[in-house]
């Protein structure tokens, strides 16, 4: 049993070996040493191999192995005495938390919240014990001597200084914890009774990345994540290029210690489409897969390959992202529906892009054999579970394309020829594939979607177009024209695409932040009345309503940023503009 600050971190020292395999894509040999240690720190360490394997990859067979490890590691660090350990234990709530979330059941989503509610309370007390005047104040080692967060029995003399590597573990533990919570969890901070801080999480968070410690690894990997988001789906940022800056910085100082690693080439392929370098992000992706490199870690690789294959997809590179979508199928258990569905629909693009009639043909073809196959994909996920929301939006689709054929006259079992906009550029549309894209590929998509009538294929032509007229636009006709096909597509007749009108509002609140030079208050008043369209357009009934959901918060809190911004460069109150945040 470890019981010494000396022993504690021999045991942290011998658990960062297999942490550094792990971010170095060596996930055998991370597993390895793990398994070969018996303190609450392997303990942990196996248990977050397990997790990430379940969580990048979404295999269910993963999560109770990821549980099991994870309840092990809290039991174990409960056991001793020492902070080091309170932020273990702490650690693996969260962890068993997040475990309980991945199996989308009501049970597991009230285990979550339960775990979470614990979670608060640890953290809340770790923070103010190793950071008493805050994040700011230079950092002191603290005793070793329990937060009280546990209870033991009383100490019958103080406890000695941790050594250096134990406190680099509490500082940045603590910091990474209490960032994350505060972070992960703002949508329902009310439902579990307190109040969240972004800001502050964002600044513990950044604390926790700029030490050493195998939390500082995390707390990039978070950072990085929650920039490579906000920068893909919030469709406006108050400070784009600080936030590039930062995400870019951060990336590039984990590259440079685990070089290897699939987590940080895919965020660095995330900056470089983000910044309108699409191609060589692709260059990036395909590099990061090359033979050469070590794929024991096949969850990260699949995150590489559905990067790659999104991005082919964004530069209308359709046979490559279709087949790139088909290989998705090998490297994780999620749904393969999903991936079917948006490879037919690359495949459909394809057909209407050929010349040659015989190649066009034959992609028509391949489109309709996956969505033939499609069904009994759909049948055998529902036997393991509910169906995932990509997958009712699927269910719909396919019901409608083949009504369609029907009614034009044309052999139902051929529906693949009734699909006017791509099915892979719809679904697009709630991962905003089409931002980002080169003006060029704008100009490509424009031409192919102008002919398309909406109110006869009840399609989304027209909140599309308005998207990719935004992104080509630097000139107030094409904002205008966008805006005015924007409010087409809110006010067109709903009856199979229910997410239309709320998708194209906050398309619309997009529109105006990027128009809004030089009059903010009125465009951030503007933005936030057509975010709560969004929302007031949004529910249960609305397919992939909580992906529009969180779009909105997102944009929400650039907004309130940027009018904060405002408020301390000007020296004016804008609280009036600041309530419709």
């Amino acid at each position: 049993m470890t019981t010494t600050t000396t022993s504690s971190e021999e045991a942290l020292v011998s658990a960062r070996v297999g942490f550094d395999a792990l971010f170095s894509n060596e996930l055998a040999e991370a597993r390895d040493v793990f398994s070969a240690g018996q303190s609450a720190f392997h303990q942990l360490g196996f248990g977050v191999c397990a997790f990430l394997e379940a969580a990048l990859g979404m295999e269910t067979s993963r999560m109770a192995e990821a549980g099991k490890s994870l309840a092990a590691a809290e039991a174990g660090a409960k056991k001793l005495k020492g902070v080091e350990w309170e932020v273990v234990a702490a650690d693996a709530v969260v962890l068993q938390g997040l475990v309980h979330a991945l199996s989308e059941s009501y049970m597991g989503y009230a285990q979550c919240l339960y775990a979470l509610n614990s979670a608060h309370s640890r953290f809340a007390k770790l923070f103010a014990s190793v950071f008493p005047n805050g994040l700011d104040a230079p950092h002191q080692p603290v005793s070793r001597k329990p937060s009280s967060v546990f209870r033991w029995s009383k100490e019958e003399a103080p406890a000695p200084p941790p050594a250096p590597a134990v406190d680099g573990l509490i500082a940045a533990g603590t910091a990474f914890g209490y960032g994350l919570f505060n972070l992960g969890v703002q949508g329902v901070a009310g439902l579990l009774g307190y109040k969240h801080d972004r800001a502050l999480a964002l600044r513990a968070l950044a604390y926790a990345a700029a030490r050493d410690d195998t939390h500082s690894v995390f707390a990039g990997l978070v950072l990085m994540t929650y920039n490579g988001v906000v920068l893909l789906l919030a469709g406006w940022q108050a400070d784009e290029a600080k936030l590039v800056r930062e995400y870019r910085a951060i990336v590039d100082r984990t590259t440079a210690k685990y070089p290897a690693g699939a987590l940080w080439i895919l965020n660095h392929a995330k900056i470089q489409r983000m910044t309108g370098q699409a191609a060589e992000a692709i260059q990036t992706l395909e590099s990061g897969l090359a033979p050469g490199r070590p794929h024991t870690f096949q969850q990260a690789d699949a995150l590489l390959v559905f990067e790659l294959a999104w991005t082919q997809l964004a530069l209308r590179r359709y046979e490559d992202a279709a087949a790139t979508f088909i290989r998705m199928t090998e490297l994780n258990s999620w749904s393969h529906a999903t991936y079917y569905f948006i490879a037919a629909g690359a495949h459909i693009s394809a057909a209407h892009e050929h010349k040659d009639p015989v190649r066009a043909s034959e992609s028509m073809i391949r489109a309709q054999q996956l969505l033939d196959a499609i069904p009994a994909l759909l049948e055998t996920r529902k036997l393991t579970g509910k169906d995932l929301p990509t997958e009712v939006f699927i269910r719909k689709k396919l019901a409608f394309y083949t009504t369609k054929q029907r009614n034009l006259g044309g052999d139902p079992a051929r529906y693949a020829e009734a699909v006017g906009v791509s099915l892979a550029e719809e679904i697009g549309v709630f991962w905003n594939t089409h931002q980002r894209i080169p003006a060029s590929v704008a100009a490509a998509h424009i031409k192919a979607w102008a002919g398309v009538e909406p109110k006869v294929d009840l399609e989304p032509s027209s909140l599309l177009l308005g998207v990719v007229l935004r992104t080509l636009g630097a000139s107030m006709a094409l904002l205008a024209r966008s805006r005015s096909l924007l409010q087409e597509a809110r006010k067109t007749p709903v009856q199979v695409n229910t997410w239309v009108p709320g998708v194209a509002a906050f398309e619309e609140g997009v529109l105006e932040l990027v128009s809004a030079e030089p009059n903010w208050p009125t465009a951030l008043r503007t933005a936030s009345a057509h975010l709560d369209a969004a929302l007031a357009a949004s529910g249960s009934s609305v397919d992939l309503s909580s992906r529009l959901d969180s779009r909105v918060t997102m944009l929400r809190d650039e907004i309130r940023g940027k009018g904060e911004a405002l408020t301390r460069g000007s020296g004016e109150k804008l609280s009036i503009m600041l309530i419709w945040c």
